[in-house]
C-alpha cells in the first residue's frame, strides 16, 4: 500500500514541477517579446518555416476536411430532406472546430516537432550555451522569434484553412452532390456569424502559443545526447497535441 501511495506521489510530484517549469519557461517567453533587443530577423525566418513551409500541409488537410464533411452531411440529411442544410454545416465546423483544431493539430506536427529537433541539438552539442558565452539572451535570440512566428502565422494559416475547407465543401455539394448553389451560399451566409469567425480565429492564437511554447520548451531542455533529442521531438508533439484538444473544449465552453 505504501509502495503505491509512494509511487502515485512520486507522478503527481513529477507532473506539478514539469508543469510549473513550463509556467516560468513561459513567463521568460513573454517577458522577452516586450523587451529589447528584437530580433525582427530570425522572426521572419521562423514566420517562414512555420508557417509558408505548412501551407501544403494546411491546405491539404482543410481541402480533404471540407469535402468529406459535405458527403457525410450530404448522405445523413438526404434522409430528412434537409440538403440545403449541408452549407451551414461545413461552414460553422470549418469556422468554430474544425478550422484551427485540425490546422493547430498539423503545424503541431510539422513545425512543433521542427523546433523540438532544432533546439534540442542545439542544446546537446553545447551551441545554446554557445550563446550565454557571447553575452547572447539564448532566450531572446531562439525562442522569443518561434514563439512569436508560431502565433502569429497560425492565425493566417487557420484563415486559409477555413476558406479552403468552406471551397472543397461547395465543390462537393454543388459541383458533385448536385446541391443549389444559391441555396448553400444563402444558407452558409445566414447561419455563420462573425463572432463565429473571429472565435476560431482566436483559438488559432492559442493553439499557435501552445506549439511555440511546448516545441521550444521540449527542445531547450534537452538531455541524454541524440536519444534525447528523439524523446524530446516526439514529446513535444504530443503534448502540443494533448493541450490542443484539451483547451479546445475550455474555449469553446467559454466562447459558446
Amino acid at each position: 500500500m505504501t509502495s503505491w501511495l509512494e509511487t502515485a506521489g512520486t507522478k503527481i510530484y513529477s507532473v506539478i514541477t514539469e508543469m510549473g517549469r513550463v509556467l516560468i519557461f513561459l513567463s521568460q517567453t513573454l517577458q522577452g517579446t516586450v523587451s529589447r533587443p528584437f530580433f525582427l530577423k530570425n522572426v521572419l525566418k521562423q514566420m517562414e518555416q512555420i508557417g509558408v513551409n505548412s501551407i501544403p500541409v494546411v491546405l491539404t488537410t482543410a481541402l480533404s476536411t471540407g469535402m468529406v464533411l459535405a458527403l457525410q452531411s450530404y448522405t445523413g440529411f438526404k434522409r430528412f430532406g434537409a440538403e440545403s442544410l449541408i452549407g451551414t454545416v461545413v461552414s460553422l465546423s470549418m469556422t468554430r472546430e474544425l478550422g484551427p483544431v485540425l490546422t493547430g493539430l498539423m503545424v503541431a506536427g510539422r513545425a512543433g516537432a521542427a523546433m523540438a529537433a532544432e533546439l534540442g541539438t542545439m542544446r546537446v552539442t553545447e551551441q545554446i550555451d554557445a550563446l550565454a558565452t557571447l553575452a547572447t539572451n539564448p532566450m531572446k535570440y531562439l525562442v522569443v522569434p518561434r514563439f512569436i512566428a508560431s502565433t502569429i502565422m497560425m492565425f493566417f494559416l487557420t484563415v486559409l484553412g477555413m476558406i479552403i475547407g468552406i471551397a472543397g465543401g461547395y465543390f462537393v455539394g454543388v459541383k458533385i452532390l448536385g446541391t443549389n448553389p444559391v441555396t448553400y451560399i444563402n444558407q452558409s451566409i445566414d447561419n455563420t456569424e462573425v463572432t463565429d469567425i473571429w472565435y476560431g480565429l482566436l483559438k488559432s492564437l492559442v493553439f499557435g502559443a501552445v506549439v511555440g511554447l511546448i516545441g521550444c520548451y521540449k527542445g531547450f531542455n534537452t538531455d541524454g545526447g541524440a536519444e534525447g533529442v528523439g524523446k524530446a521531438t516526439t514529446g513535444a508533439v504530443v503534448v502540443s497535441c494533448m493541450l490542443i484538444l484539451i483547451l479546445d473544449y475550455f474555449l469553446s465552453a467559454l466562447l459558446w
